[in-house]
């Protein structure tokens, strides 16, 4: 007794146009596949449009109806989804414009809704004026802006600047919950602290795209950032990611996006703070270690929106950083 038809979606390798074709068996369909996309029999093969799996007998059995499938000829290849997007990099090394034509015609029969919103964010991204900086050059993205932003990396410096500003006033406001005693050392950790940031310019290089050593621990050269969060896992599980030069959209978005404090501001680094200078005895507080835990990218991390933990993140300071050893002199008789 035959088996009853089935229909599959098929394409040929490297080829965006998928065609309907219903068999009974592996055999059946290669041989359809092959009369239908002009490939001879001997040696080609078909496999899942996913990862790449090769067929068998028992496995295209186990297949559910409209599984999408790749036919390969003699010789060729299919890595899954992967060779897609190496097919779009190596356009997008050439001409642009062709990686954004690429993606539209993989979009047009594309019927997976997270494979629709990458390609559609992708050619939304690759249609704007990504590599500009200057105003002159993408004046849509500088609307509803103040006329003093000139360039792209201005602006988000300026933005990054004003975080960081923000940090150092809760850290000053926080010093009516220190002991009466220690106010005077903690204020004097605190002017540390503003000197040793206005030297970095508030660390705002992280967002500027020409200072690129620095700014590629956050991001690459050409501005895309990712999201690092949630902390108790291993990445962001969504693959968060944005890039704010390339549209004004994208801007505005990335303007929800958190610098979250892994070992947190509010709930640990702070009062850790106050407590070491209330407690010192004698001994000299670490400020630089409290500094790299509020300012800098050794305790901060980019995290989008809807991966921001708001919970307590159950993580204290390093207790043997807390304070600094100091230095032994030693009187020669």
């Amino acid at each position: 007794m035959a088996e009853p038809l089935r229909p599959f979606r098929l394409r040929r390798c490297g080829g965006p146009q998928k065609f309907g074709v219903a068999a009974g068996s592996l055999r059946g369909l290669l041989r359809k596949g092959c009369r239908l996309l002009q490939l001879p029999l001997a040696g080609s093969r078909l496999c899942l449009y996913e990862d790449g799996t090769e067929l068998t007998e028992s496995y295209f059995r186990a297949l559910p109806p409209q599984t999408e499938l790749v036919l390969l000829g003699p010789g060729e290849s299919w890595r899954g989804c992967a060779s897609d997007i190496e097919r779009l990099l190596a356009a997008f090394c050439s001409q642009q414009g062709a990686v954004v034509e690429a993606a539209r015609r993989l979009l047009t029969d594309e019927r997976a809704p997270h494979r629709q919103k990458l390609l559609a964010d992708l050619i939304h991204n690759l249609s704007e004026n990504i590599l500009a900086e200057d105003k002159e050059d993408d004046k849509k993205w500088f609307e509803g802006l103040e006329s003093r932003f000139k360039n792209k990396s201005s602006y988000l410096r300026h933005s990054c600047e004003s975080r960081m500003r923000g940090y150092m006033r809760e850290v000053s406001g926080f010093i009516s919950n220190v002991h009466p005693a220690a106010r005077d050392a903690y204020r004097e950790i605190i002017d540390l602290m503003t000197d040793k940031l206005k030297s970095v310019k508030y660390n705002g290089c992280y967002f500027d795209r020409r200072e690129e050593e620095e700014a590629a621990r956050l991001c690459t050269a050409e501005g895309w950032f990712s999201c690092q969060g949630p902390f108790d896992r291993d990445d962001c599980p969504c693959k968060h990611s944005i890039n704010p030069y390339s549209n004004r959209e994208s801007r505005i978005l990335f303007s929800t996006w958190n610098l979250d404090h892994i070992i947190e501001k509010k709930r640990a680094v702070v009062p850790e703070l106050a407590e070491a200078v209330k407690t010192r005895d004698g001994r000299e507080v670490n400020w630089e270690y409290f500094y790299q835990l509020l300012f800098t990218l050794d305790n901060l991390k980019l995290v989008h929106i809807a991966c921001h933990k708001k919970t307590n993140h159950n993580l204290s300071c390093d207790k043997t950083r807390i304070y600094r050893k100091r230095k032994q002199t030693y009187e020669i008789s």
